[in-house]
């Protein structure tokens, strides 16, 4: 199985709580992670962390959880199963993570520079497609995958503060 295929399988016993006794810690072999540019503002890093995790979830739909609900029956959406963990980096840190990420084909959500003056999705597709690969000026990735591969991936990051 290759590692895109890995990481796009059911999750294993040790991700699935109910496979699990109650109260045992939650353990995951995957990892999803958000890789910022460290010189973005605090607004552009809330806004990109978001666009970039709902890209991950609507095409990777292992990582969802169950639907959520209050005392009083009242229903909520549900969200990821497991934590997100968010690092920043130097442009030179995200673009080799890029790099990292295309070799090892994980599931990936990215936002460039480009995106902060679009204002719809269409707009955002055409502002990438312009652009080659190896030209992109990133500002975020997200990444889901093995824990062990999407570390290697992030590679130089440090945990955002």
């Amino acid at each position: 199985m290759s590692t895109h295929e890995a990481a796009h399988a059911a999750p294993e016993a040790s991700d699935a709580p109910e496979a699990r006794g109650a109260g045992a810690p939650v353990r995951f072999d995957t990892k999803i992670a958000v890789l910022l540019r460290e010189d973005l503002e605090t607004w552009q890093r809330l806004n990109v962390t978001a666009f970039l995790v709902s890209g991950l979830g609507s095409q990777c739909p292992e990582v969802i959880g169950e639907p959520y609900e209050d005392a009083d029956a009242v229903g909520y959406l549900p969200m990821f199963r497991q934590p997100v963990l968010v690092f920043e980096g130097t442009k030179e840190t995200l673009t080799a993570a890029h790099a990292r990420v295309l070799s090892r084909a994980l599931p990936r959500a990215l936002f460039t520079s480009d995106l902060f003056t679009t204002g719809n999705d269409r707009d955002n597709r055409a502002a990438v497609r312009a652009v080659a690969t190896a030209d992109l000026d990133l500002v975020g990735l997200a990444v889901y995958g093995p824990k062990n591969a999407v570390d290697k991936v992030l590679k130089g990051a440090r945990m955002h503060p």
